[in-house]
């Protein structure tokens, strides 16, 4: 049995590409989507007008998890272990699309506005927030032994996908700015390539890391660039989720441990 995972997914593009994997995986795909808190409410938000049946509202598994405390990712880890791979007719689940997307922005302009307090708070949410959910979480892929055979409607590699960004880009600044974020990103993408390494020699090629940028989407995240953003290129959540899970779906052996935005197009290191 394949299963999904979206973390966090409260709101923003979390959200949004919970509710798209809601409408677009097979009914049998069980999708666990995380909160810090009111995960009854979360669950009521994301199921909210999509007009699901039965089987597609149930697989909807919401569970606690504050990516900030690995004690948190921990226990999450232990629960997706006994409900999803711990049974005698469960010998080949495993995770198939994992989406670990948690992250926060402080555009510092100059090396003086950069604050201590600040900027961990950013390298904590945005960088060792996905590593420690890698670190609890790519147990779960498939291995080399794992039948993923007949599971249609589903990329054909398992993909482990970290929210990366544009500006995490070190080829591609040229403006120069948003010190913390700009580090966390590269973090990332660092991080990503070292996953896939491991995953390419642990997994038998049955798994790929690839880092996706979204753009810049209308979350909480971007709030103070909307006004001086192109409409054209100010994305809804929903579009952004979308455009994201189409590049995921079209992904082949050579895109691994890459960064890809929105339009599938390669982001240079």
């Amino acid at each position: 049995m394949a299963w999904a995972l979206v973390s966090p997914s409260s709101r923003g593009i979390g959200f949004a590409l919970t509710r798209h994997l809601l409408r677009t995986l097979p009914a049998s795909v069980p999708i666990v989507a995380t909160a810090r808190t009111d995960l009854a409410g979360v669950k009521e938000r994301l199921l909210s007008s999509l007009e699901l049946s039965g089987p597609q509202t149930s697989r909807l598994d919401v569970q606690e998890c504050d990516v900030l405390s690995e004690a948190s990712i921990s226990r999450l880890a232990r629960y997706c272990k006994d409900r999803y791979h711990d049974k005698p007719n469960e010998k080949n689940a495993h995770l198939r699309m994992g989406l670990l997307v948690p992250g926060m922005l402080r555009p510092e302009k100059a090396p003086d506005k950069i604050e201590y307090d600040s900027a961990l708070e950013t390298l904590k949410l945005n960088l060792l927030a996905p590593m420690m959910l890698v670190k609890h979480f790519a147990v779960f892929l498939p291995r080399k032994s794992t039948n993923t055979l007949g599971d249609d409607g589903l990329p054909k590699l398992a993909i482990l996908a970290l929210m990366s960004a544009r500006v995490g880009s070190i080829t591609d600044n040229r403006l120069g700015g948003w010190y913390s974020y700009r580090a966390s990103k590269a973090g990332v993408n660092q991080l990503v390539k070292s996953t896939d390494i491991f995953l390419s020699m642990q997994n038998s090629h049955r798994a790929m890391c690839i880092g996706l940028h979204p753009g810049t989407v209308k979350t909480s995240l971007s709030k103070d660039f909307w006004n001086s953003t192109p409409p054209e290129k100010l994305f809804s959540p929903e579009f952004s989720a979308q455009r994201l899970i189409d590049v995921v779906a079209g992904l082949e052996e050579s895109s691994r441990g890459k960064c890809w935005d929105w339009n599938g197009e390669e982001i240079p290191p």
